[in-house]
């Protein structure tokens, strides 16, 4: 049951049809592990916490730099040389007290990952390298959660949900395949600022959607901030998917 203020506090997103009372108390139940506090996780998480998820876990071994204020948006300048992930909780608390947030200062392994991911109710890869995501993906199919996984550099960013809770779900796997070779930082190739925040404030609105029991297809989305297009591409799970394909 809500309290007065928390009805003052959420009341615009209770008028919305597709919300309710019904989505807020299913927020409010939820708990969301965010792996990287960084571009990606800035609006994901404000805009989660400001929607009253009951609990937010996040993890990053970095510390803010002067280079990530143009895009990392919850971060200000007293926070360079901080932990970002202690620096992140400091904002979701600010904005909204009620929301209890974790904050772990490590580089994740598929130890942590297999615990924290199995208490999580979504889990959000807002990281920047594919051996990080290949490790989040495997411990979301072991335990079956729903991963929403955006990325960003220069002026494209992907968006895509994949809902482990459904047997036929696709998986990171099976649209990346198993490589970790490639990577390329923002420091090497550029980021603007805007464009990884879409992608991350998209993340919290999927997280949402996913919390509240709403379907969301099986599409890549793949955004061109030159020309702020979209463009979609549906997946399946692929049978020989070595990581949820397996017998």
């Amino acid at each position: 049951m809500l309290n007065d203020d928390q009805l003052l506090r959420y009341s615009r997103q209770l008028m919305v049809e597709e919300f309710d009372l019904a989505g807020q108390d299913a927020l409010a139940g939820a708990r969301v592990l965010v792996v990287g506090c960084g571009g990606l996780a800035s609006p994901a998480t404000l805009y989660l916490a400001g929607a009253g998820v009951g609990e937010l876990v996040l993890a990053d071994d970095d510390a803010v730099e002067l280079s990530n204020l143009h895009r990392q948006v919850a971060f200000r300048s007293a926070d360079v040389g901080q932990s970002k992930a202690e620096a992140l909780k400091a904002q979701l608390l600010a904005l909204n007290p009620e929301v209890s947030v974790q904050a772990h200062t490590l580089r994740v392994d598929v130890d942590w990952l297999d615990r924290e991911v199995a208490a999580a109710s979504v889990v959000l890869d807002c990281t920047d390298n594919f051996a990080t995501r290949q490790s989040i993906n495997q411990a979301c199919v072991a335990h079956r959660k729903p991963l929403i996984s955006g990325a960003a550099i220069r002026m494209d960013g992907q968006l895509a949900v994949f809902d482990l809770r459904q047997a036929d779900s696709a998986c990171y796997a099976c649209v990346y395949g198993d490589g970790t070779d490639g990577d390329l930082a923002c420091s090497q190739a550029g980021i603007v600022g805007p464009v990884v925040g879409t992608i991350g404030t998209l993340q919290a609105l999927a997280a949402i959607q996913v919390l509240q029991s709403k379907p969301l297809p099986a599409t890549l989305r793949l955004f061109d901030g030159r020309t702020l297009s979209w463009r979609e591409m549906r997946f399946h799970k692929d049978p020989t998917c070595p990581v949820c394909s397996r017998p």
